[in-house]
This record gives C-alpha cells, sequence and structure tokens, in this order.
C-alpha cells in the first residue's frame, strides 16, 4: 500500500508540471478521490459554489486542450480537471444548507429554536438573499453605495457588488482546487493549473450554462524529467513575511 506524503512533503514535491510521461497514466479512482478532498475546502457562507469536471475522455481531453492553446501541460496530461465556479447556483446551495440545518436541529416549531439556530437559519433565508439578488449590477451597486456610507462611522462589510461575489466564488473554488492539487502531490502524481485558455470554448465543451465560470484548467500525470522548467524560485520568505 502506498504511504501519502505528509502536508509538508506534499507541499514542498508540489510544482506546477507543464511536460508529463506518456508511458505512465494515473488512477482515474485515485484522482476522484482527490476530488472528494477537495470539496472539503472552506467556502464563503458553506455555499459550495463549485463544480468539478474530470476529464478522461481522450476525445474531450484533445478538445479541451485545443482551447488551453496546446500548451504543453494541456497536450501532454494524462487526464484534466476543470474547476467550475457557480455563483448562479447560490438559490440552490442556500436551500441545501437550510435543509441541513433544519434536520440537525430537529423537528419543531421554528419560535423553539434557541438564538444560534435562528441565526443560522435566518442567515440563508435573508442574509444570503440580500447579499446574492441583484440586478444588471443595480441593486449591488446601490449597497455598495449605502454599507460604505454606513461604514463611515462603524465597519461593515464592503464586498457587495456583483462583481465582489463573483471573486467570492471563484476564491472558494481556487480554495478547492489547492485542496485537490496538494492531494495529488501526497500521492505522487504531479499537476499544473492553468488560467491560458479559451474559456468560452471550454464552456461549449462541457456544455456548461451561462452563469457558469471556468475558474482553472487543472493538468495531471506524472513529471517527465523536464515538465519543471527549472529550480523553484519564490521571493524571499522576509519580505512577504509581515508579524505585527
Amino acid at each position: 500500500m502506498k504511504i501519502e506524503k505528509t502536508v509538508t512533503e506534499a507541499i514542498t514535491f508540489r510544482r506546477s508540471v507543464r511536460i508529463y510521461k506518456q508511458e505512465d497514466e494515473i488512477d482515474s479512482k485515485a484522482v476522484k478521490k482527490c476530488l472528494e478532498n477537495a470539496v472539503l475546502a472552506p467556502t464563503s457562507s458553506n455555499l459550495q459554489l463549485w463544480e468539478f469536471y474530470h476529464i478522461t475522455s481522450k476525445d474531450v481531453q484533445k478538445k479541451i486542450s485545443a482551447a488551453c492553446f496546446d500548451q504543453p501541460a494541456a497536450k501532454t496530461a494524462k487526464q484534466l480537471v476543470v474547476i467550475v465556479a457557480r455563483k448562479n447556483l447560490w438559490r440552490i446551495r442556500a436551500k441545501a444548507n437550510l435543509n441541513f440545518l433544519k434536520k440537525n436541529f430537529g423537528d419543531k416549531p421554528i419560535e423553539d429554536y434557541d438564538s444560534r439556530e435562528k441565526f443560522a437559519i435566518t442567515y440563508y433565508k435573508k442574509l444570503i438573499p440580500s447579499l446574492y439578488i441583484d440586478f444588471l449590477g443595480v441593486l449591488g451597486l446601490m449597497r455598495y453605495l449605502v454599507f460604505n456610507l454606513v461604514g463611515l462611522f462603524k465597519p461593515v462589510y464592503r464586498q457587495l457588488r456583483n462583481s465582489d461575489m463573483r471573486i467570492v466564488a471563484h476564491k472558494s473554488a481556487a480554495l478547492a482546487a489547492q485542496n485537490f492539487m496538494i492531494s495529488m502531490a501526497a500521492i505522487g502524481y504531479d499537476t499544473c493549473p492553468m488560467e491560458g485558455s479559451d474559456t468560452l470554448r471550454i464552456k461549449r465543451v462541457l456544455n456548461l450554462p451561462r452563469g457558469a465560470e471556468i475558474n482553472m484548467v487543472i493538468a495531471c500525470g506524472v513529471r517527465d524529467p523536464k515538465g519543471t522548467y527549472g529550480p523553484r524560485f519564490r521571493i524571499p520568505f522576509q519580505e512577504v513575511y509581515k508579524e505585527i
């Protein structure tokens, strides 16, 4: 049985690998397991506004690779994973959270809920809709202006525009992607997150709806010795670490 690397070992092992060995296949079940780890990533308000498309079909992989400009990571990958941000599913995911909470709180009248339980229910029934409902960006702009006015007198949440909520969804999707890549590294598989792509073409290949947005495409495989383009470079830690 293969022993997984420690977290630190996996993080150190992980590199953005751009060329993969063609003779080494990877186990799609193991990749799927790593995606199961991805969904355990932290996510804003637990809305989980993400989807993961695991591409094992060679025909589909060729189409995705072409949409990624046939860059070496995409062209030589044994499998691909497309991370999709789904801000447009906030109503469905908020309802799922509500149903989960009510089930765990027990079958009882709402007046019997304690203050913590009432807050949780109100959060998904009222606060989340107040943040995500928008119309052509107008409501988001109004919220932004009002809250920034209030913010002159006290701390307030300021990321209230439609573009801000899109960023929130993409941040959560990126956290899940990192969970996936570290999980892959832990079992000795390599990855490369790719942003350079024709996202519209990828959406067409995957038959995604208009509201879905491509977060990144991740190439998967076993690294070729030429797959990393040199030693790892990082800005010196003391330049980016600030203790206050």
